[in-house]
């Protein structure tokens, strides 16, 4: 196992009636943004907990924020921040809004003159405006972790950022929120989460015994209940299991001591900042290919995972690895997310050849879990996923 360093300053408030708590939890003397995203929560019943728990503190609204948080939004919301004398930020909705409020929260202490330098020039932020989150949509970790992924649309970019101190303050997470959220964006939030385990899991052996158990429980959890969490998402024991998963897929556990890859998300980024797939439709497309293209590199863990957890045991090492593979797809497949690049649209000629040029422009020269992933590896792998 790696040395390694862990600290995670997010305090957790889970279960029923917990949006209850963000009268006790936030300061009273203190100017809020309540960042959201399309109005959803103003038909399901969350805006009203929200407001009533906020009383009469001084609170100013910011909606809008897509699904790819997108800079120029957030910019408009940078302005509000500064003419408003915000000084504390409550996100509430899914891992967009979460990441787009880690992003005012830097930029908001940012002295530079162009916030989009803290995404092209990687800038880890050590200090950011406090804000807090209420989960909406469980998928992305966001509410637990400081990491945040911004998309710009003129330039069709999509670049991650982040920083010891992007960590929300608190965030609560209410399962029943699920209640009213659309299959499509459930089936996304159980492949985004499962897509983050595999990212710091299907590497190679390092003798993280724990760390693979950890992982590997996260996996097989969110197995068990996604059929449940599609057909009935008010079976509270399901939304509970699902949402903290998704909570504990990335919050930095289970990478600790080990190595990880994260070249399924570099690719997927660049086609949801091309055609705007959804994001973890992006995961399902790259990862298949992607691990069959770095096969002899992975194999041992592939078959590990096979066995333990697809309990895939007949076989030689090579063939629990390739029905691992087999097996993950099926699975993206029964949440019903498509695996082809070609089924989300038919331009997919030569995106291969973008991504290459996209990496090679950004000096991308390795990725993944060894650092040798080179931008003609990567066109090679979305070539295969057409």
């Amino acid at each position: 196992m790696n040395n390694f360093q862990y600290q995670n300053p997010t305090k957790i408030l889970f279960g029923k009636g917990q949006i209850a708590s963000l009268d006790k939890e936030l300061p009273r003397d203190t100017n809020i943004l309540l960042l959201y995203g399309g109005g959803s929560i103003k038909r399901n019943g969350i805006y009203e907990q929200v407001t009533a728990a906020l009383g009469d503190r001084n609170v100013v609204e910011f909606g809008g924020i897509p699904a790819n948080p997108e800079y120029a939004k957030l910019m408009e919301a940078l302005g509000v921040i500064r003419d408003k004398d915000i000084t504390y930020i409550l996100a509430v909705g899914g891992g967009s809004v979460i990441d787009g409020a880690k992003f005012l929260s830097a930029a908001a202490r940012y002295e530079g003159d162009d916030p989009w330098t803290i995404l092209t020039d990687n800038i880890s932020i050590k200090e950011g405006m406090p804000f807090a989150t209420v989960l909406t949509l469980p998928a992305t970790g966001s509410e637990m972790n400081s990491g945040s992924v911004i998309t710009r649309a003129e330039t069709k970019e999509k670049l991650a950022m982040g920083g010891p101190g992007l960590f929300p303050v608190f965030s609560i997470l209410d399962p029943t929120v699920i209640h009213s959220v659309p299959q499509r964006q459930l089936a996304n939030g159980i492949t985004d989460a499962f897509t983050h385990v595999l990212e710091q899991y299907m590497t190679y052996p390092t003798g993280a015994l724990l760390q693979d158990r950890f992982a590997e429980s996260i996996l097989q959890t969110l197995i068990e209940v996604a059929p449940k969490v599609l057909e009935d998402p008010t079976d509270y024991a399901a939304a509970s299991n699902f949402m903290w998963s998704c909570t504990m897929a990335l919050n930095g556990l289970i990478s600790k001591g080990v190595p990880t890859d994260w070249a399924v998300h570099a690719m997927g980024h660049e086609l949801t900042a091309l055609y705007g797939i959804d994001h973890a439709r992006t995961l399902a497309i790259v990862a298949p290919s992607h691990y069959t293209y770095n096969f002899e590199a992975k194999r041992e863990k592939l078959a590990q995972y096979g066995e333990r957890v697809w309990n895939i045991t007949d076989g030689t090492t090579e063939e629990k690895a390739r029905a691992a593979i087999a097996r993950t797809e099926d699975f993206f497949h029964q949440l019903g997310i498509d695996t082809k690049l070609s089924e989300y649209t038919a331009d997919y000629e030569g995106t291969g050849e973008e991504v290459a040029r996209r990496f090679n422009e950004r000096g991308w020269k390795g990725l993944g879990e060894h650092r040798k992933l080179t931008p003609a590896d990567a066109e090679e792998i979305v070539k295969m996923a057409y």
